[in-house]
């Protein structure tokens, strides 16, 4: 009988996957399945060879959004789906799920093709409180940074961001700073085939005079949690309302995780949903890893 095989996707600054997913090899391997990591833009790896790819550690994509885009759509066997990945990797997706009535942190959208003077950057920024400026294509805190707007070099460094970002070709987003994270951080509660497998809490990342980050994504410090009854309800809401844009392509993800802060009234809000490579954090979770790999198994033998 012939061997399964699975790619595990990942980028060139670590071919051997992060450390988070490591044991996912070990693990596929106990359920006969040959895995092993491939980077996603090695041009001598043959993505049809494989009966599943899995987008892993490909942290680099939101440099090359288009290209990496192109390529989830050769790959003729790939989870989460090229299409879901098209539609998540650019953040305006949020602006579709606040307007679907999910919870989401208020924010203004930068169009670099209105060519926005800094003045009128200026004028849109907010009068009052902390924000947060940064790219809706971007990952892991990349070019993201918190402004105080109560001083003078602030606002300069903010609308210089701004307008860096515009010039760029880049769409930009800007946040009121929610307050509460500080105290209770930021929760991502993870989906495995389409069923809650556990949560996880992170501390807050953007400090007051955070620059932007010019690395590949900023380390995350995190921990085991137990999710609320409102952040499941928030949860399962924003993949019903995702999956409703989606259809097919969405109805049968193999991994998500929802990422939500509390609002200043206490209640969850959405942050980001995170359906392309997001860190699962499966040490973190008794059984997570052996979750994830039944999950990869299942698929891997069906397709």
């Amino acid at each position: 009988m012939p061997t399964t095989r699975v790619a595990l996707a990942t980028c060139s600054v670590l071919p051997d996957l992060d450390p988070d997913d490591t044991p996912l090899l070990g693990a596929l391997a106990e359920r006969g399945i040959d895995a092993v990591a491939a980077v996603w833009d090695d041009a001598e790896v043959d993505w049809d060879s494989f009966d599943l790819v899995v987008v892993r550690s490909t942290w680099d994509y939101s440099q090359r959004q288009d290209e990496f885009i192109e390529w989830a759509r050769k790959v003729p066997r790939l989870a989460n789906d090229a299409e879901v990945l098209a539609w998540n990797t650019d953040k305006y997706y949020l602006k579709t799920m606040g307007e679907m009535g999910i919870p989401i942190v208020r924010t203004l959208w930068l169009d670099p093709d209105r060519h926005l003077t800094s003045q009128a950057i200026h004028t849109r920024l907010p009068a009052h409180g902390d924000y947060v400026i940064k790219p809706t294509v971007s990952a892991g805190a990349r070019d993201t940074a918190r402004y105080q707007e109560n001083t003078a070099e602030a606002r300069g460094q903010a609308i210089l961001h701004a307008r860096e970002l515009l010039r760029s070709g880049r769409h930009v987003m800007v946040q009121p700073y929610q307050n509460q994270v500080d105290v209770a951080g930021e929760t991502g509660l993870i989906f495995v085939g389409g069923e809650f497998s556990h949560a996880v809490r992170k501390n807050a990342m953007l400090s007051r005079g955070h620059r932007p980050t010019q690395g590949l994504y900023q380390e995350e410090i995190m921990r085991a949690t137990e999710a609320t009854e409102p952040q499941l309800a928030l949860a399962h809401r924003a993949l019903e309302a995702a999956r409703e844009v989606l259809g097919d392509a969405a109805a049968d993800m193999l991994y998500a995780r929802i990422d939500m802060l509390p609002g200043d009234d206490g209640e969850p809000v959405l942050l980001e949903l995170e359906f392309t490579e997001p860190s699962l954090f499966l040490a973190k979770s008794p059984g997570a890893l052996e979750r994830f790999a039944d999950a990869i198994a299942a698929r891997a033998t069906r397709s």
